[in-house]
């Protein structure tokens, strides 16, 4: 691929990888440098982290947190339909047809691709059978912000499930969103809502 189609398919993507890790001649003083931007740690010991184990080991950290891409990159449908989604091995390839090559995630995903194989990921999130949950609805307009119920998972080597999504933790969130700002205009308490 010629460096003007890696710049493509980086633009694609929506990421500025290649500026995410500098070349020694662009490095800026040490007096300059912006500490504050969240570096992924390297080593992560896997089999101490919370959460099942993904058959690709996706770095959400990583991703979300060193590289702050938005979560609506990869779960394209979560303003629009009940489930967010899950991103296709095609998505994943547009940055990892170019970065990644050294590591034994991405080729797992590379292999996936190349077998025309999806990736079987583990759901993670759970709400019971009876319970109706459309993530278009929660977060439409930025009225409710992803880490309310996913925890903060740009902090996360691996995901797990942050919040109980039991029906008092929801409720009470119905609740507090009701009677903040404008009392009796706010979201519904009726058990239709959920349950239909």
């Amino acid at each position: 691929m010629t460096r003007a189609g890696a710049a493509v398919a980086l633009g694609a993507a929506g990421l500025l990888v290649a500026g995410a890790v500098q070349s020694p001649q662009q490095t800026p003083p040490a007096s300059t440098q912006d500490t504050s931007r969240y570096e992924a740690p390297v080593d992560v010991d896997t089999a101490g982290l919370p959460g099942p184990r993904q058959p690709i080991f996706f770095r959400h950290d990583i991703h979300a947190g060193q590289y702050k891409m938005d979560c609506k990159y990869c779960h394209a449908y979560v303003e629009r339909a009940w489930n967010p989604g899950m991103p296709s091995t095609a998505s994943c390839m547009g940055c990892h047809l170019i970065v990644g090559s050294g590591n034994p995630e991405v080729q797992k995903l590379r292999d996936a691709v190349a077998a025309s194989q999806p990736v079987e990921w583990i759901e993670i999130h759970r709400v019971s059978p009876f319970v109706r949950f459309p993530h278009m609805r929660h977060v439409v307009n930025g009225e409710l912000e992803c880490k309310e119920c996913h925890g903060e998972v740009e902090r996360m080597p691996q995901v797990y499930q942050y919040a109980s999504l039991k029906m008092g933790w929801c409720v009470g969130c119905h609740m507090d969103k009701e009677y903040k700002d404008q009392p009796g205009h706010g979201v519904t308490t009726d058990c239709s809502a959920c349950h239909y």
